[in-house]
């Protein structure tokens, strides 16, 4: 199978989206396309599917749009259902071949059994071959899997289309989708709303998968675990990077840097050659060297600098107006949720620590934003914020805000004694210029509302953050941007996302929803999805155990597994907090700091905790070994 698209252009009602597209798909690849919102990404993959029909572009090559092979593509955008069918009927249309297979064999069986002969006797093997060839002995099981992985109950299955929700619906949609194993499968954004388990089981899959790919995804983790080709829309031009994601951001910089330093090359030598041409031009002995210098010149070409990454995103110079005191939030046996306990949590934030919040939808994530927030109100223990606490919230339902007025009349309302200069300063470093700030606040796009939420909150520079899911409709250059001002931030964090590289890189520790609760764990989420990886490993031990008979059990050599990951785990936080710990400790070589005794005392004070840390940790590592 083969798609390729040379030199050519897509839009929509006469505006073009994409000039110049060069693209091309081939067998088992698994392809991602990246680009800032509004680039032309799915664009892009209505032009495979038949949808949106490109045409000429403005490169140099001849158009042309070619399909070898004849290969089956599915695209969630065309996935019909039937609203009396059951969720079983729906998904059981995926594996029809192998369904169909299914009662061939059964039909053969029939036959032999009736009037067994040798002809019937190989007609049934080769049913039977073909069938097992199919995945008929494991189709059961992958259905199974992926509906529970997308948070289905075994119920589910039996009920009509109808009865669900429209979130519903577009999860089985998906679900069909991939099951269904279409020689090229084209996805759009497949792990918004996504929890954890179904992101990691859509991921196994795809990893997995023996056909073609093409997706489209802001999910960076996502792309560096699935796909080996990216294509950038940028300025409605398709790049092409063989890799990952991250190889893809290193070979782009790489290639900006050649350029800008072949551009510059370019420039010296002209202002080289053009210095000899005027020196000799009026001198008859010359004029041959002057004439291969100036076709020299043109042969060089013109020294154009290379275009700049489209980087335009939002900006905050921003850090606490004031300092909060050290401990931030105190929760003592808070018991959060509305009509039912969702959750309960006894810890303590201190200042400067950054919690991210992971976990299934509907499980209280957001309940316990909104009760350490002061939204609702706790169902019983407390949560109270410690001296000179400034809270900024950021609420995904206050971001999706309906508002008439406009984005400036809005601003203007939580910021009255700010000038209308003051006003469109901040606005502007949010995006919104010119005419942008008299658009009416529920015409904006999803993007756009969270910005102007975002700008009003760092505008009154709080000292702790709670956010809950900021980066929704955020493209990978938002997501980047908030990342590094949450990791350079010096104040608290408390932040709720599905978008696990974010998670990974600002957070120091997580608030873990699972097994109907809440735990603390103390580590970024690499090291969580570590610990989690050596307990199901353990699991696994276990199991196998389980179904050897008394004899056959090898409990010294399961513990000893145990205690190797677990000895490994502990080396890998000692060694962290150690580093972490000799950082903080060569403050108090600074004249300034141990000049000042408030300081003094502050740092001693974090060095203490983290001793207290430490000391249970290597106690434990001793023990191990």
């Amino acid at each position: 199978m083969r798609i390729s698209i040379v030199n050519g252009s897509a839009g929509y009602d006469g505006d073009t989206v994409l000039s110049e597209i060069n693209f091309e798909v081939c067998d088992n690849e698994k392809v991602a396309v990246v680009g800032r919102n509004g680039s032309g990404k799915t664009t892009l993959l209505k032009c495979l599917t038949g949808e949106v029909v490109p045409t000429e572009g403005d490169g140099d090559e001849k158009y042309s749009f070619t399909v070898s092979g004849a290969p089956r593509i599915g695209y969630l955008a065309q996935i019909t259902f039937d609203e009396n069918a059951t969720f079983l009927d729906e998904i059981l249309k995926s594996f029809s071949d192998v369904i169909a297979l299914e009662k061939k064999v059964e039909s053969a069986l029939a036959e032999m059994d009736g009037n067994p002969s040798e002809e019937k006797a190989l007609k049934y093997s080769e049913a039977l071959d073909r069938f097992e060839n199919a995945g008929g002995y494991t189709y059961k099981k992958e259905y199974m899997t992926a509906v529970r992985k997308f948070g289905f109950s075994d119920e589910d299955l039996d009920k009509k289309l109808a009865a669900f929700s429209g979130g519903q619906r577009t999860k089985i949609a998906l679900i069909k989708l991939l099951l269904s194993k279409p020689d090229l499968l084209l996805l759009d954004e497949p792990t918004n709303h996504l929890d954890l388990p179904a992101v990691e089981w859509l991921e196994n899959f795809l990893k997995n998968y023996k056909k073609s790919l093409v997706v489209v995804s802001h999910d960076r983790m996502f792309l560096d675990r699935v796909v080996n080709v990216v294509y950038e829309t940028e300025y409605g031009v398709t790049t092409r990077y063989k890799g990952n994601y991250t190889a893809y951001v290193s070979q782009k910089q790489q290639a900006y840097d050649k350029a800008l330093k072949d551009s510059k090359w370019k420039e010296k030598e002209i202002a080289r050659l053009t210095s000899l041409v005027e020196r000799f031009r009026y001198k008859a002995t010359k004029a041959a060297m002057v004439q291969s210098k100036l076709k020299e010149i043109e042969r060089i070409g013109r020294p154009d600098a290379p275009r700049r990454f489209d980087t335009a995103t939002f900006r905050a110079d921003f850090q606490p107006e004031t300092e909060s005191g050290r401990d931030v939030v105190v929760m003592n046996k808070l018991v959060f949720g509305y009509d039912k306990p969702l959750g309960e949590l006894t810890y303590t934030v201190t200042k400067g620590r950054k919690i991210g919040v992971i976990g299934l939808n509907g499980t209280g994530k957001s309940t316990l934003l909104k009760t350490i927030a002061g939204s609702i109100n706790p169902l019983s223990g407390s949560v109270v914020f410690g001296a000179n606490v400034k809270a900024g919230y950021f609420d995904q339902v206050m971001a999706a805000s309906y508002s008439e007025r406009t984005v400036i009349e809005d601003f203007r309302e939580e910021f009255p004694s700010l000038t209308d200069t003051e006003i469109r300063t901040a606005l502007g470093g949010f995006l919104f210029t010119g005419d942008d700030v008299f658009k009416r606040v529920v015409d904006l796009s999803g993007g756009e509302k969270v910005r102007l939420q975002l700008c009003k909150i760092f505008k009154k520079r709080p000292n702790v953050l709670i956010f809950d899911e900021p980066t929704n409709h955020m493209d990978i250059i938002g997501k980047e941007t908030l990342e590094k001002l949450l990791v350079d931030y010096t104040g608290t964090v408390i932040v709720v996302s599905h978008d696990r590289y974010l998670i990974n890189r600002v957070s120091d520790g997580l608030f873990v929803f699972c097994d109907g609760g809440v735990k603390y764990f103390d580590g970024t989420y690499e090291e969580y999805e570590e610990t989690r990886r050596n307990e199901e490993d353990i699991r696994v031990a276990d199991a196998k155990e389980k179904k050897k008979s008394v004899g056959e059990r090898f409990i010294a050599g399961k513990e000893e597994a145990r205690r190797k990951h677990r000895i490994a785990f502990l080396e890998q936080k000692i060694t962290a907090l150690e580093n972490e710990e000799n950082e903080i400790r060569k403050k108090l070589d600074d004249p300034q700091i141990n000049s000042d005794y408030i300081r003094v005392t502050e740092i001693e004070s974090l060095l203490k905790e983290y001793d207290e840390k430490l000391e249970p940790l290597l106690t434990e590592w001793e023990s191990l070994n």
